[in-house]
């Protein structure tokens, strides 16, 4: 048996970085590959709440503009024999948006579609990013995809 652990959410971050649409990409210390934001949901919280603590977290980015992409990344951890779920989401923050990375990161880029492929090692993440770029910066943003957030008013 293979178990299935749904307690991890992640996120891509885009902004108009000198007029063109970018995706953060970061540096991990652990491993030292490129990622996007990624984390564990702790004891209280729902995915939205992680979501926004871990960009808080990892990059200092307040998040405001929060949306579902409409998609699970899903790989098989050898190691821990698990399979992972995790829901993405897609933050669009405002233009040049500034990055303060925490411990876990020792570079970020912002990048285009080609440029995170190139650095991204997993095919997960290629899906990830196509799938992201593909409804959320090659179309306008379905609004049904906004997330409303913790402690506003929407």
């Amino acid at each position: 048996m293979i178990p299935v652990n749904t307690s991890v959410v992640s996120g891509v971050a885009l902004s108009r970085i000198e007029g063109e649409i970018k995706m953060l990409l970061m540096k991990r210390v652990k491993g030292g590959f490129w990622c996007h934001v990624a984390g564990s949901i702790e004891a209280g919280e729902t995915g939205v709440d992680a979501i926004v603590r871990e960009f808080s977290e990892e990059t200092q980015i307040a998040v405001a503009e929060l949306y579902n992409a409409q998609f699970l990344e899903q790989f098989y951890e050898a190691s821990v024999n698990v399979i992972e779920l995790i829901p993405v989401f897609v933050v669009i923050c405002g233009d040049n948006q500034a990055i303060t990375l925490n411990d876990e990161h020792t570079d970020y880029r912002w990048c285009s579609l080609d440029e995170a492929k190139a650095l991204a090692p997993y095919q997960n993440q290629h899906a990830v990013y196509d799938h992201v770029w593909a409804y959320f910066v090659d179309q306008p943003v379905n609004p049904l995809y906004h997330v409303n957030l913790p402690n506003h008013k929407e």
